[in-house]
């Protein structure tokens, strides 16, 4: 038993440390221990290498502790010189704070009043600035002096250095400029941001610090390129056409022009005008239902403009029959007349008839078309109607989704229910009117033929 554990032994500290068998001698791993005292003796001359290595390890670490303890100690005396120097530092920073606490005391002394004068030309550079850069004549006297106000300013808010003569000088000088530029109309060439980016050269007229028109067309300050640019949107052709008409205005010549007083960069008035939709975009507004009635409404205006002119035509026709002893078939009077001549002899209810028949003959003609004018005049402001229920279902439609909080969702259906009830009433009263004057013109015609054609009668019973 004795032998089989001491087998064991021998086994599990072969397999447990690899590293004996690496470090014996080629013989000894090629020849492979036969007999139990050769397995014994190949253990025991691993044994004796592994504890020369634990030695030289043992060495190794020792005298890396030493190097270690000595940088340590190297380390330690230059902390000990840094914080000397620290401390150095530290009493010098003191006696250099007293020493500008005291000079301090000595600037603020010599400036005496001063300070308060300093300060408000400091607060004025920096309104100056922030003014000029967004002024429209920043354009033609450039952003220099905006950079030269920012300068001013930055200078003085330090307090390390008083500005000189020249530049309080300057700065009087450009808010004087300033000034008298607010008063004056002035042309001037320079370039211009067109509305696709592009750059052009072009004669700026600006009136004041209010406006600058350039070929009949308002600009506004593009504050971030130092440029005039023209605005996306004119306002109204009444606008446009007095802006044209100063410049080309000489100097002296009184001119009607439209000055927005809140200035170009987010004038108010300028902008509402500019926002105001014309009249294509508010018939845009109606939608189907408006672009049906506006359509309708050209048709009716149409139909009666052409009725008018040929009831006008016809009257110009039996005004002239009327004046001639010749009947004439190229009028309705001169047909009627020509059957009143042709029936002449035959007995009073025969030739009551016939004239009775010429005159319904001729009623259709003379009254085509006016009943379709009616008809729209009628339709037109129900189609209005029916648009405005239609606008106020999109319009109950979005309460519905987004509440009220967002008027804007709102304004597509009411603007459609507004635009299409106004559409109606543009089409229904001219419309009415054309129609009350075109039955009326028919009414007189067929009148003078109801009047001759009693003539006619009256001429055949004094014959009789």
């Amino acid at each position: 038993m004795k032998f089989l554990n001491l087998f064991y032994f021998v086994l599990i500290v072969t397999f447990s440390a690899p590293s004996f068998a690496q470090d014996a001698d080629d013989a000894s791993v090629d020849q492979e221990p036969t007999t139990v005292e050769a397995l014994l003796a190949l253990v025991k001359e691993g044994k004796v290498k592994e504890q020369a290595e634990n030695n030289k390890r043992e060495a190794t670490f020792l005298a890396s502790k030493n190097k270690q303890a000595s940088i340590l100690a190297a380390e330690k005396r230059e902390l000990a010189r840094q914080e000397k120097i620290a401390d150095k530092l530290e009493a010098e920073y003191k006696s250099n704070q007293e020493i500008l606490r005291v000079k301090e005391d000595a600037y603020k002394k010599e400036l005496g009043s001063l300070v308060e004068l300093f300060g408000h030309i400091q607060s004025s550079a920096g309104e100056a600035s922030s003014m000029f850069a967004g002024s429209l004549t920043s354009a033609q006297f450039g952003l220099e002096r905006v950079s030269f106000l920012n300068g001013l300013t930055g200078k003085m808010s330090e307090t390390t250095e008083l500005p000189t003569i020249k530049e309080i000088e300057r700065l009087w000088y450009e808010l004087q400029n300033e000034m008298i530029a607010g008063g004056n109309v002035v042309k001037f060439n320079t370039t211009v941001i067109d509305v696709d980016g592009e750059t052009s050269e072009c004669e700026v007229t600006r009136v004041g610090l209010f406006n600058a028109v350039c070929d009949g067309k308002y600009l506004e300050f593009a504050s971030s390129k130092g440029q005039y640019a023209f605005l996306p949107r004119q306002p109204a052709g009444r606008y446009t056409k007095s802006a044209k008409n100063l410049g080309n205005a000489e100097g002296g010549e009184q001119v009607k022009f439209g000055v927005d007083p809140t200035g170009p960069t987010g004038g108010s008035l300028l902008a509402n005008l500019i926002q105001t939709p014309s009249m294509a975009e508010r018939a845009k507004q109606g939608k189907e239902v408006g672009a049906a009635i506006i359509v309708v409404g050209i048709i009716g205006i149409a139909i009666a403009f052409w009725k008018l002119y040929s009831l006008y035509m016809v009257s110009v026709a039996v005004t002239r029959q009327t004046k001639s002893k010749t009947a004439s078939s190229d009028n309705p009077l001169g047909r009627v007349l020509k059957v009143g001549e042709a029936n002449f002899k035959k007995d009073i209810d025969t030739l009551e008839l016939r004239l009775a028949e010429a005159i319904m003959a001729e009623r259709p003609s003379i009254e085509r078309g006016i009943s379709v004018v009616r008809i729209i005049s009628v339709v037109a402001p129900l189609a209005g109607l029916l648009g405005t229920v239609t606008g106020m279902i999109v319009t109950f439609q979005q309460i519905t989704l987004y509440g009220t909080g967002d008027p804007k969702l709102m304004a597509g259906g009411i603007s459609q229910a507004l635009v299409t009830t106004v559409l109606g009433l543009l089409v229904a009263i001219p419309t009415t009117l054309l129609h009350s004057f075109t039955a009326s013109s028919a009414k007189g015609i067929i009148c003078i033929l109801e009047e001759q054609s009693t003539g006619i009668l009256a001429e055949h019973s004094e014959t009789s």
